[in-house]
């Protein structure tokens, strides 16, 4: 019977869950599984936060604070530090610039006008020292440095039509002069792009100076009242650089064609750039909800409309503005004038009040000239917006939420499975001991261990 005995230990040790190093084999499942736990609580921790934190980035909006603190973009209608944020200087005696945002136009300028074979041509090595200056006179006394060299420096003009233009017309002629050069580097760049890296960062550069004054040039149109030709130029440009919708040409043409009460134009810009795929706007989203607004809003009543109900087209416009508002909740106050408009800054902050004000500062002109769009802008912001914000978002289907739940759980089995298969294996086995017993948990299995007991007590009397 001694060897009876010893089948019977073997057979219990067979059956008892896997050895795991580090572990006393002796223990029941649940003082391993308390053990191994223990060894690893640093990093079960650590996935248990990464959930939790997915998990809530829903209700505390991580994503979208995370993103509008990242957003900095250049303001795509900036104004001309000569020959408009000047005069407010020559008005007030007060700077309409922080150093915070010019410093960021420095670097923007040394991003766009120079390139490492600058070296290669004294006058370019002359602007990327100008660059650089933060003192204006000294940028402007570097700039004609460079012309002195080389006649057709097209950053030099560029400089100079910045900040030392008074006025909108002589800007123009410096960057018409600009134009000149930079086609002329431009088409030397394309000819021998493929001979060499550097070759083609100059090319880069070329490209992006050459756009820059197109769009300058196009503003210049703008501001001097000759809008189709404006429109004309920025049209061209988003045909011949599509890649550089960085640089938003799209929100230049968009002001542009409100100008022109061109609105089907304007339906169809933002058919193009209204997507899910591109970033996001102030003008893109308070455009498309100025346009939905424009069908309704002459003959729309708030009275008429709570006793009769929301028309579909009303609906679609309360809903634009919803959007609209949601994507930037400061620009209404600027629309509605409860808040004084300033010059707009070279720099906005995506979702934020500097965005706000460099989209009230051109476009509240275009609000006000459709009757009742300001109106029935304010009525929704009140009503809904005022104290809670409430985006009116479409539900997924339940069978979305069970898969999107179900494939993210898998994915976290698998990857807890796979960096600890000891502890997954007793946890797995602990869990089907809870929902499935087995054979030899029944009671059958209990009663022959009982007789078994009753036999070795016997033997070990006898």
């Amino acid at each position: 019977m001694a060897d009876r005995g010893g089948v019977g230990e073997a057979a219990a040790v067979g059956a008892s869950p896997a050895s795991v190093p580090g572990l006393n084999p002796t223990l029941g499942w649940r003082e391993r599984l308390r053990a191994g736990l223990a060894g690893t609580g640093a990093s079960l921790w650590f996935v248990a936060g990464l959930v939790l934190l997915y998990a809530l980035r829903i209700p505390l909006r991580l994503c979208e604070n995370l993103a509008a603190e990242w957003k900095v973009w250049r303001n795509p209608l900036n104004l001309f530090r000569g020959a408009e944020y000047r005069r407010y200087t020559w008005v007030t005696g007060k700077e309409p610039l922080t150093y915070y945002d010019m410093n960021l136009s420095a670097q923007d300028h040394q991003t766009f006008f120079t390139c490492d074979t600058d070296f290669l041509r004294p006058s370019d090595t002359v602007m990327q020292k100008a660059w650089r200056e933060r003192n204006p006179p000294a940028r402007i006394k570097a700039a004609y440095q460079a012309l002195e060299l080389n006649n057709d420096c097209a950053t030099a003009y560029v400089l100079l039509a910045e900040e030392e233009a008074t006025t909108i017309v002589d800007a123009e002629r410096l960057f018409k002069q600009a134009l000149k050069a930079g086609e002329t580097i431009y088409r030397q760049s394309q000819q021998c792009q493929h001979q060499s890296p550097q070759h083609e960062a100059q090319l880069r550069r070329d490209t992006n100076v050459l756009v820059y004054i197109k769009r300058r040039l196009a503003m210049c149109a703008r501001k001097l009242g000759r809008i189709r030709e404006a429109v004309k130029i920025m049209r061209d440009l988003m045909k011949e650089f599509p890649p550089l919708t960085m640089l938003n040409i799209h929100e230049n043409l968009l002001e542009s064609l409100l100008e022109l009460q061109a609105y089907a134009d304007v339906q169809a810009v933002l058919a193009k750039y209204d997507d899910i795929s591109l970033p996001k706007s102030a003008a893109i989203c308070y455009t498309a909800a100025l346009l939905k607004t424009r069908t309704v809003s002459e003959k729309f009543s708030p009275e008429t409309a709570s006793r009769r109900g929301l028309s579909t087209a009303e609906i679609n416009a309360v809903e634009a503005i919803h959007r609209a508002v949601e994507f930037n909740p400061h620009v209404p106050k600027y629309l509605l004038e409860m808040k004084s408009l300033i010059l707009p800054p070279e720099h906005i902050l995506k979702r934020g009040d500097s965005e706000a004000v460099a989209y009230a500062f051109f476009h509240l002109q275009h609000w006000k000239r459709i009757e009742g769009a300001l109106n029935l802008l304010q009525c929704t912001w009140e009503g809904t917006f005022h104290h809670v914000s409430v985006y009116p978002k479409k539900e997924l289907p339940l069978f979305i939420h069970f898969t999107a739940g179900f494939c993210s759980s898998t994915a976290m089995i698998a990857i807890l499975t796979h960096q600890f298969p000891e502890i997954m294996g007793i946890f797995a086995k602990a869990v089907l001991g809870l929902w499935c017993p087995q054979p030899w948990a029944s009671s059958g299995f209990e009663e022959n261990t009982q007789d078994l007991k009753s036999e070795d007590l016997d033997l070990s009397s006898g």
